[in-house]
C-alpha cells in the first residue's frame, strides 16, 4: 500500500484542523512530531500543501497551538472559515523586524562615531541580533540538540560564530535579512494555498429552507436531504439537489470551469457553489453539507496537493544526502586551510560559516511542492481535478492520447440526421416506428422517439400489438392491422431476397459517412429510411487540431464498424483509428501505445474501459460534475463535458514541469556559484544568506506564475 494510500485511509478516522503560518515542509514535519507527543493523540498527519492537520485521538485547538508556537501557528477547525487576515506589513511575527533593522540602522552610526570593533555600537549589534533572531535561536538550538540541520540550526551555528569572531555587524545583518526573506516566503507560501480557500468560501454557509409551512435560514450542517431550499434570483446555491419547481439559468463556473450559464428545469440536478441568474428555484436537498460535489473537489484537491511528485521525492532524497554533505564540507573549509596551510582562523571559519548558510537547501526542497499546489489549485477553479502531483506532471508529458469514441469526441446520443420515405408521408412513417420502438431497449430506438417527440407527432395513439425483439437485426409488431418491421438492413435482405439496386446505394452512401441507416417496412417493401448518428461534439475538430499542432498523436478507440469510425475520425482529424475493439482490444492498444511513446493519456468517461483507462500513464474523466465514479476513479477529471479543458491542463501541466526544472536547476545553480566564492574568499554572511533566503524566495515567486491561465 503507498504512502498516499495510507494516509487516505487514516485521515478517514481522524479529525481535521485548519493550520495557517506553514512556511516549509521541514516546519510541517516539526508541527506533526509536535503533535503526535501531545498527551491524548495516538497519531497525527500534516497536509503541507493543503496546510492540514489530521488528528487522531483527543486534543484541543489551544494544545495544537502550543505545539505549532515554535513557528507561530494558528490553527481553526477545519469546516470553519478562513480568517480575515491582517495586512502583511501589520503582522506582529513582522515588527521585531523593524526593532531590529531600526537597531542596527543606529548601531552602524555608531560604529562611525565610535569606530570598529568598540562596546557601544557591539551592544546594538548584539541587541539587534537577539531581538530579531529570538526564535530563529530557540528553533536552532533544539534542532541542534537532536542534532538536526535544518536552515534554523545552520543560521544558528553561522550567526553564533560571526559574534564569536568579532563579526557583530554582518551577524545582526544577516538576521534581518533572514528575518525579511521568512516574513516574505511565508507570504508568498500563503498565497500559493489562497486558490484551496477560495475553493472553500464558493458556497453560502447558510441557505433559505421550506419545513412544512415554516421558511428559515439554517446552517449547511443543519440541513438534511429532503429539506427544501429556496434560490433567489443572484443567490448561490448551498446544497446540491433536484429542482422540484421553477425554471432559471445557472452559472456552474465554480464548479465546471464554464462560463456560459446553464439552463435548469424541473428534475435537473444543480450543484453547490453554483450561481441562479433569474429565476426563482425550488430545490429538492439530495446531498448532505459534507457528500456535495463541491466538498468532494475541495477534499480530492487537497489529497492531491499532499500526494508527493516524481520530482520532489527525487529531490527530498538528494536533501537527505546534499545537507549533510554541506555541513561536513563547511567544516573542513573552517579547519583544513588553517590546519595544513597555515591559513587565519578568523578568515576560514567565517567562510565556513557562509558556506553554512549558503548550503542549506530551503529552496531546493519548496522548489516542487509550491509549484504542485498552485498548479493544482489554478485547475480546480477551471474545473480540471488533477489528483495529484504525479499526474500533474505525466500530463504534461503526454505524447499521445487516446480517446474513447462515443461520449468523448461524439456526444453519446444518437440523433435522427436523415428520412427517405418510399411510401407514405414522414409524419405517418416516424410515428409508427416510434409506436414500435417504444417497446424497444435499444440505443437507437430513443433516437426515433426522441425526433417524433420533438416534432409533437402523438406516436402513443397508435396501437401496437404483437411486439417481438428480434435478437442482433430489429423488431417487429402488429399496427394498423398490418405486421411492421423495423431493423438493420440485413434484416430486410432476409425478408424480401435482395434489396433493389437504388435503395441499396442511398444506404450504402449513408454508411459512408458514418451514420446508422434503421430501415422501416413490411414482408413486402421497404416504407422508409431513418438514418440515425452519434453527433460529433462542436469542440472535437477544433481540440483534436490543436493536439496534433503540439506534436501529440491522437488515437480514436470504437467498438464500432471500421466504416463508421473512418468517417468520425477524418471529420475530426485524429492521427489513428483503432475500430471494431472489444474492451479488452483497447486495452491491447494502449499496451501497444506506451510501448511506442512510454507515456499515454486515455480519456473516456471514467465508467466504461476501466481496464484501457487503468492501463494508460494518465487516466482522463470526461464530466465530472455530480459523477462520483469519475471522481473517484481517474486521474484527472474534466468536470464539464468540454474537451477545450484538456489542451488547457496539458498545458498546465507542461508550464509546472518546466517551472519545477527551473527551480531545481536555479537552486543548485545558486549553491554552486555561491560556493565557488570560497575560492577567492569573496564569499560573505550577507552574499550567502542573499544566495540562499534570495534563492527560495524567487522559486517560491516562479511557482505563482502558475497562478495564470497558461496562454493558448
Amino acid at each position: 500500500m503507498s504512502d498516499h494510500q495510507q494516509v487516505k485511509r487514516s485521515e478517514q478516522k481522524m479529525k481535521a484542523y485548519r493550520v495557517q503560518g506553514f512556511t516549509c515542509t521541514n516546519c510541517a514535519a516539526i508541527f506533526e512530531n509536535n503533535v503526535k507527543q501531545l498527551p491524548g493523540v495516538q497519531d497525527a498527519k500534516v497536509n503541507f500543501g493543503a496546510s492540514k492537520v489530521y488528528v487522531q485521538g483527543t486534543t484541543t485547538i489551544e494544545e495544537l497551538e502550543r505545539a505549532g508556537a515554535f513557528e507561530n501557528l494558528k490553527i481553526r477547525d477545519e469546516k470553519e472559515l478562513s480568517v480575515e487576515r491582517e495586512p502583511f506589513w501589520r503582522k506582529k511575527e513582522n515588527i521585531k523586524v523593524y526593532i531590529s533593522a531600526v537597531l542596527l540602522v543606529f548601531s552602524w552610526f555608531l560604529t562611525k562615531q565610535y569606530g570598529e570593533g568598540h562596546i557601544v555600537p557591539t551592544i546594538g549589534y548584539a541587541a539587534s541580533i537577539l531581538i530579531g533572531g529570538y526564535s530563529l535561536f530557540i528553533k536552532g538550538i533544539k534542532n541542534l540538540s537532536s542534532v538536526n540541520f535544518d536552515m534554523n540550526s545552520l543560521m544558528t551555528i553561522a550567526i553564533s560564530g560571526a559574534a564569536v569572531i568579532g563579526e557583530w555587524g554582518e551577524g545582526a545583518t544577516v538576521v534581518i535579512l533572514f528575518a525579511i526573506s521568512e516574513a516574505l516566503e511565508r507570504y508568498s507560501t500563503d498565497k500559493a494555498r489562497q486558490s484551496i480557500e477560495a475553493l472553500m468560501n464558493i458556497a453560502p454557509r447558510e441557505a433559505l429552507i421550506r419545513r412544512g409551512n415554516k421558511e428559515m435560514l439554517l446552517p449547511v450542517d443543519e440541513i438534511q436531504v429532503g429539506d427544501m431550499m429556496i434560490v433567489k434570483p443572484g443567490q448561490k446555491l448551498a446544497m446540491d439537489g433536484e429542482v422540484i419547481k421553477g425554471t432559471s439559468t445557472v452559472n456552474q463556473a465554480a464548479i465546471t470551469g464554464e462560463s456560459v450559464p446553464v439552463t435548469k428545469t424541473i428534475g435537473d440536478e444543480v450543484f453547490a457553489g453554483t450561481l441562479n441568474a433569474e429565476g426563482l428555484l425550488e430545490v429538492k436537498v439530495t446531498k448532505r453539507v459534507e457528500d456535495t460535489t463541491l466538498s468532494k473537489i475541495i477534499h480530492l484537491v487537497e489529497e492531491a496537493q499532499a500526494e508527493r511528485a516524481p520530482s520532489q521525492a527525487f529531490v527530498d532524497k538528494f536533501a537527505s544526502y546534499y545537507t549533510p554533505a554541506i555541513v561536513i564540507l563547511a567544516l573542513l573549509i573552517a579547519v583544513v586551510p588553517p590546519l595544513l596551510f597555515s591559513g587565519d582562523w578568523s578568515e576560514w571559519i567565517y567562510l565556513g560559516l557562509a558556506a553554512l548558510v549558503v548550503g542549506c537547501p530551503c529552496a531546493l526542497v519548496i522548489s516542487t511542492p509550491v509549484a504542485v499546489v498552485t498548479a493544482i489549485g489554478n485547475a480546480a477553479r477551471n474545473g480540471v481535478l488533477i489528483k495529484g502531483g504525479v499526474h500533474l506532471e505525466e500530463a504534461g508529458a503526454v505524447k499521445a492520447i487516446a480517446f474513447d469514441k462515443t461520449g468523448t469526441l461524439t456526444k453519446g446520443l444518437p440523433v435522427v440526421t436523415d428520412i427517405v420515405t418510399y411510401g407514405g408521408n414522414e409524419r405517418e412513417l416516424i410515428t409508427l416506428a416510434a409506436a414500435i420502438e417504444k417497446g424497444s431497449q435499444h440505443p437507437l430506438a430513443s433516437a426515433i422517439i426522441r425526433k417524433a417527440t420533438e416534432n409533437g407527432w402523438d406516436y402513443n395513439r397508435v396501437t401496437v400489438e404483437a411486439f417481438r425483439s428480434i435478437p442482433g437485426k430489429g423488431v417487429k409488431a402488429k399496427a394498423n392491422n398490418a405486421m411492421y418491421y423495423v431493423g438493420n438492413p440485413s434484416l430486410f435482405e432476409e425478408l424480401h431476397g435482395s434489396i433493389s439496386a437504388d435503395r441499396k446505394q442511398k444506404i450504402s452512401e449513408m454508411q459512408k459517412q458514418g451514420k446508422t441507416v434503421i430501415v422501416l417496412g413490411t414482408e413486402k417493401e421497404i416504407l422508409s429510411l431513418i438514418v440515425v448518428a452519434d453527433e460529433v461534439r462542436a469542440s472535437s475538430k477544433e481540440i483534436i487540431g490543436i493536439l496534433n499542432e503540439m506534436g501529440i498523436d491522437t488515437v480514436m478507440l470504437t467498438g464500432d464498424n471500421p466504416r463508421t469510425a473512418t468517417a468520425i475520425g477524418k471529420l475530426v482529424g485524429v492521427s489513428n483509428i483503432k475500430a471494431d475493439l472489444l474492451p479488452e482490444d483497447k486495452l491491447d492498444v494502449i499496451k501497444q501505445l506506451r510501448r511506442k511513446h512510454q507515456r499515454v493519456a486515455m480519456i473516456g468517461d471514467g465508467v466504461n474501459d476501466a481496464p484501457a483507462l487503468a492501463a494508460s500513464t494518465v487516466g482522463v474523466a470526461m464530466g465530472g460534475v455530480g459523477t462520483d465514479t469519475a471522481l473517484e476513479t481517474a486521474d484527472i477529471a474534466l468536470m464539464s463535458d468540454d474537451l477545450r479543458k484538456l489542451p488547457y491542463t496539458i498545458k498546465l501541466s507542461q508550464k509546472a514541469l518546466t517551472i519545477i526544472k527551473q527551480n531545481i536547476t536555479f537552486s543548485l545553480v545558486i549553491k554552486c556559484v555561491a560556493l565557488l566564492l570560497i575560492i577567492p574568499g569573496w564569499l560573505t554572511l550577507w552574499i550567502a544568506i542573499f544566495a540562499d533566503m534570495g534563492a527560495t524566495l524567487i522559486v517560491t515567486l516562479n511557482s505563482l506564475r502558475l497562478l495564470a491561465k497558461p496562454r493558448d
